[in-house]
């Protein structure tokens, strides 16, 4: 007796759920050279000129009574320096940072949505490569900040914290070191690669499981096939909860890099 659905590797109408090779494609261009790029290369190849050539649009010819193109970049650019930049480390040092941490974001969120994208279908910072940079990036700022205006008392503060009893020190001062020194561009890089891998996941895994039961096993009379209008479903919803979480993403990994800062910052070093 044939069961009513097979799952199998052919590669003749079988169901192939997605697998971690997806996130490795094959080169595109320039195969076999130093200059070699994949699919996702090209994709922040785009994203980044896109993010350049609506920042030019969008800040040229700027009016006093604005367009409805100019309020919508206003509103946006706007959230991003008040809610998370300037409120976080203040008029002054906010101005320093606000550059590296504006396109932190825009970068981040342009990428993110590459994953819903028809026809690039993959977050661009689904690859450890790009979190990796940003997460570097922000190591970067925040020892830079701490080391400017507290000298290399900053080392020594953050990693003797005072009021600690000496003999304490055997214990804090490893705990700080690992938790302020290499868990921070740790958790940033994990958080934001591993929400995009498993939003990649689920949505490929419904659409594909959506193309078996409807073109193949509905296809060939088999009425267990309409359980690709659930899976269908299942994936528009998915589709609409990875919107917010690449929106979601791009604001933490942000402000978590504002809050670093301002921790460096803060007087106590």
């Amino acid at each position: 007796m044939t069961p009513l659905v097979r799952f199998s590797d052919d590669t003749d109408g079988g169901f192939h759920g997605p697998s971690l090779e997806e996130f490795f494609p094959p080169a595109v261009l320039f195969e076999g050279t130093p200059f070699e790029l994949n699919r996702i290369m090209l994709i922040r190849i785009l994203i980044t000129v896109l993010l350049i050539v609506w920042m030019l649009v969008a800040t040229r010819r700027m009016r006093l009574v604005p367009t409805r193109f100019q309020a919508a970049n206003e509103f946006l650019f706007g959230f991003v320096r008040n809610s998370i930049i300037i409120e976080t480390l203040g008029e002054k040092d906010g101005k320093r940072f606000m550059a590296p941490l504006f396109a932190m974001f825009f970068l981040i969120l342009g990428l993110n949505l590459t994953g819903i994208v028809p026809g690039l279908n993959i977050a661009g910072t689904s690859v450890i490569g790009t979190p990796l940079v940003l997460a570097i990036v922000s190591y970067v700022m925040f020892v830079w900040a701490g080391i400017r205006k507290h000298g290399w008392k900053f080392f020594k503060n953050s990693l003797f914290p005072a009021g600690v009893p000496w003999p304490l020190y055997i214990v804090v001062t490893p705990i700080e070191l690992i938790s302020t020194f290499v868990l921070r561009p740790v958790t940033l890089t994990l958080r934001l690669l591993m929400n995009m891998v498993a939003g990649h996941m689920l949505l490929v895994l419904c659409f594909s499981a959506t193309s078996f039961f409807l073109f193949d096993v509905l296809a060939g009379g088999q009425l267990i096939g309409l359980l690709g209008i659930g899976t269908f479903a299942f994936g528009a919803v998915f589709t609409l909860f990875e919107l917010m979480v690449a929106a979601l993403q791009a604001y933490v990994f942000t402000f978590l890099a504002a809050v670093y800062i301002q921790l460096s910052l803060a007087d106590e070093h």
